[in-house]
């Protein structure tokens, strides 16, 4: 039995399905939603269902039950704060150790981000290395992959991006000059290298870090999502402090805003991986940022999407 966490996230939810596709069971540990109803997610058919959060111990302990491997993906990366980062990440990867140690599973995976570092200055960085220290230190055979930033329809930071240029007519504000390197991952790509590793005895007690297909700056990423999404505007830099500084007070005015403090711990310096990491460490040649962005970026209506996102509560 697989137990994913995570499951209704970007990458849990294609997960689910590749690996129920492939066969293998699948059991999703999934946190309820307000009022301790159950996920709105229709799982593929044999897919068992857990309803508990991270920090509920006695449920977690019930999850581990006849798994032989967790794919760990629950994080606050993309909407919380930093109390929900200790609290999702490093108190909630705590409590997933010990119940998967008493459980005595055979492999934890768990996704990082690259620029992952316990004396990190910045929070996201900092979380994300204590998470892999964790992980190192449970005793349990692990995998741990430092991902650039994951990509696809549903995701929180290229979508986010289009969303952010619908928010003004003229303008779009990105912070310094824009040249921080990213490694934009396909999500499809992603979860087809973690099928892959499923047998992949090399990568027992490794920490890998993949990318895409290539390196973007944040500068080039932000054209090619105007290009494709048909919105121009003028792209000004500000200083970061004074970005973060107005994003702060954006974040405290609305009930929701696509761009979190996370957003500028990823752009403070480059984030790259080796090219080429992801199919010699899984099998998988990865996609091209734009090529894919292209096959569903242009029929979406991002100002909707904006006002909608805006208007509903946070997770």
């Amino acid at each position: 039995m697989i137990l994913i966490t995570g499951a209704t996230g970007l990458v849990g939810r294609e997960l689910v399905v590749q690996l129920a596709a492939a066969d293998w069971p699948v059991r999703v540990y999934s946190p309820p939603r307000r009022g301790g109803r159950p996920p709105r997610v229709v799982w593929p058919q044999g897919v068992e269902t857990v309803v508990g959060s991270l920090d509920d111990e006695q449920t977690l302990h019930q999850a581990m039950q006849g798994v032989h491997t967790v794919f760990h993906l629950a994080s606050a990366q993309w909407w919380g704060s930093r109390q929900d980062l200790e609290r999702v990440d490093v108190q909630g990867t705590r409590n997933l150790v010990v119940a998967a140690r008493a459980a005595r599973i055979g492999r934890l995976y768990c996704l990082s981000q690259l620029g992952a570092e316990p004396s990190s200055a910045y929070t996201l960085m900092r979380v994300k290395g204590q998470v892999e220290t964790l992980v190192r230190n449970s005793g349990i055979a692990y995998t741990l992959l430092r991902c650039g930033v994951i990509f696809g329809p549903e995701d929180r930071f290229v979508n986010g991006i289009a969303m952010l240029l619908r928010s003004n007519p003229l303008l779009f504000l990105q912070p310094g000059d824009g040249r921080s390197l990213l490694h934009p991952l396909y999500v499809t790509d992603l979860v087809k290298a973690l099928a892959n590793s499923l047998e992949n005895v090399d990568l027992v007690d490794r920490t890998i870090e993949i990318g895409g297909a290539e390196y973007v700056t944040y500068n080039e990423m932000i054209r090619t999502v105007m290009r494709v999404t048909g919105a121009k505007r003028m792209i000004v830099g500000v200083p970061p402090y004074a970005l973060r500084n107005l994003n702060g007070t954006v974040n405290r005015l609305v009930r929701r805003w696509p761009m979190t403090p996370q957003w500028f711990d990823i752009l403070a310096s480059d984030r790259t991986a080796k090219l080429g990491n992801l199919y010699d460490y899984c099998g998988v040649r990865p996609v091209r940022f734009e090529d894919t962005v292209l096959t569903y970026m242009p029929r979406r209506h991002y100002l909707a999407e904006l006002l909608r996102f805006m208007a509903r509560r946070p997770a």
